[in-house]
């Protein structure tokens, strides 16, 4: 019978493998940060490390930008350290005797400076009914009838909750006794609960509290006295056909022209479909951009708009202080070195950032020059592995710096995603982006006959005889994307 016996056995093995360092990611991080976050990351690496120093407005550094290690991806660059195992002894003297700066003179900083606004409260939707509900007279149990009732309202404005469900959840706090005082007059009545609704339908915003979009513009025609108009009798009885835009039939149920329907249909267009989002926060609705680009002379210059981040160097108190090499052995040596170290790599990832994303913006002007010139129906495609090919750049470093990242423009502001999409080509042998074919259909259906709106098929045959090659399911799809509206719905009288 064998039997089996375990046993240790020492070998050798060789084997490759590479191991990211932990700047590696930190390299990453840098190139993905929008310039809000990597203001904060350099504020708390300024508090944590006393190697680092912030340059004063007045202050000129003794060495350029240009000093520093020509490294044209980071992130690749630290890949090669790792694999180069510890870093060598610093050499203190050379170190210690240089000054970095994290971006060279730059003498349109000055003084300016950046203040982040304070977050400032506001009234939510919810706060403004509650504040309605509490300016009239009710007792106990209406009060938490109508509040109920509030607690089931969306930021839309729109009740959520059916009617008996409201009745049920305020019954079943009663029974299990989680109100302070039980309520002696019983269960509430799907009657009360109505005629509180009703009370708060009144509130402001005109329409809150409805069931469904026919009755908030009910209460909103209500609200403006008009129960008694076309536009009433319309959304009240013909809903249907109102949305499906049935005007001729309209017409004949009411013994008017298309016409007069055309009119009543463009009070109701006036109505707020959504009243509650007049209240929404949008208080975190901030882009700063971190590149611009100036049409100086004919040409398009490309500059950094981070004047608001903290220009760093490496603090000379503690250069002194490091240079008596004599003084510090051991833990001490190593503490120092390694935040020395830390300092200059931080410095030299900032600027290497700020160098990545201006040859990436450089590149997109140059092929997107009719975009500047010309509008959007001149973007010409562009994808991520163009822009790394010609600045020679892994396509992943290139995701990083144009994600999250905002360009102002003499055309506005824009994500620098914008800039890329597929596209057609012309028959002329030109190149028109994704982004160009949706705009040129916006602007066709800008300038379209609203009595003779054009077809999916007009449009595509217009795209086409301007050179672009595209099909009439494409032409259905983009306009779905714009949101507008089918040649059908879209004709007026």
């Amino acid at each position: 019978m064998a039997t089996g016996r375990q046993s240790l056995a020492a070998g050798l093995h060789l084997r490759q493998e590479q191991k990211a360092q932990p700047r590696l990611y930190q390299a990453m991080d840098l190139l993905h940060m929008p310039l809000l976050d990597l203001q904060g990351h350099l504020r708390q690496a300024l508090v944590d490390n006393p190697f680092l120093d912030l340059v004063e407005p007045g202050d000129e550094p003794d060495d350029d930008v240009d000093d520093l290690p020509d490294t044209d991806d980071l992130p690749d660059a630290l890949a090669e350290d790792a694999e180069d195992g510890p870093a060598d002894e610093v050499d203190w003297e050379d170190v210690l005797l240089d000054d970095f700066d994290a971006g060279g003179p730059r003498d349109e900083y000055g003084d300016r400076e950046y203040y982040e606004p304070a977050a400032v409260a506001t009234r939510n939707l919810w706060d403004h009914l509650h504040e309605q509900l509490n300016l009239l007279r009710l007792g106990e149990r209406e009060l938490r009838i109508g509040e109920e009732i509030i607690g089931n309202v969306d930021r839309d404005g729109f009740l959520t909750c059916p009617l008996d469900r409201i009745v049920e959840a305020l019954e079943e706090r009663r029974e299990e006794g989680l109100e302070e005082r039980r309520d002696a007059a019983g269960a509430v009545s799907r009657v009360e609960v109505e005629e509180m609704l009703a009370r708060i339908q009144s509130f402001e915003p005109s329409g809150v509290a409805a069931r469904d979009l026919r009755e908030t513009l009910l209460l909103q025609l209500r609200d403006r006295g008009r129960e008694a108009s076309l536009a009433w009798r319309i959304v009240d009885g013909h809903f249907d056909d109102l949305a499906n835009r049935r005007w001729p039939e309209l017409a004949e149920e009411f013994g008017i022209t298309p016409r007069e329907v055309q009119a009543a249909a463009d009070e109701i267009a006036k109505l707020d479909p959504k009243p509650g989002l007049r209240y929404a926060d949008t208080s975190d609705a901030y882009v700063i951009p971190d590149l611009t680009v100036e049409k100086v002379e004919g040409r398009y210059r490309v500059s950094h708009a981070d004047t608001s981040l903290p220009r760093l160097k490496l603090s000379p108190v503690y250069r002194d202080v490091a240079a008596d090499r004599a003084r510090f052995q051991g833990e001490n040596k190593a503490f120092i070195s390694e935040r020395l170290n830390s300092a200059r790599w931080l410095i030299q990832a900032i600027e290497q950032r700020r160098q990545t994303m201006l040859r990436v913006m450089d590149f997109i002007v140059e092929r997107q020059r009719e975009f500047f010139e010309k509008g959007v129906e001149h973007l010409r495609p562009l994808t991520l592995r163009d822009v790394a090919k010609h600045i020679e750049m892994h396509e992943s470093t290139v995701s990083r710096v144009t994600n999250g990242k905002y360009v102002q423009t003499p055309r506005g502001l824009y994500p620098l995603k914008f800039f890329f999409s597929g596209g057609y080509s012309t028959h002329a042998g030109e190149d028109v982006s994704s982004e160009g074919v949706r705009a040129r259909i916006r602007k066709l259906v800008a300038e379209e006959d609203p009595t003779a709106p054009l077809s999916d098929h007009e449009i595509t045959a217009r795209l086409q005889k301007a050179g672009v090659r595209i099909a009439r399911r494409t032409v259905a799809k983009y306009r779905d994307q714009l949101g507008i509206l089918s040649a059908r719905l879209r004709r007026r009288v």
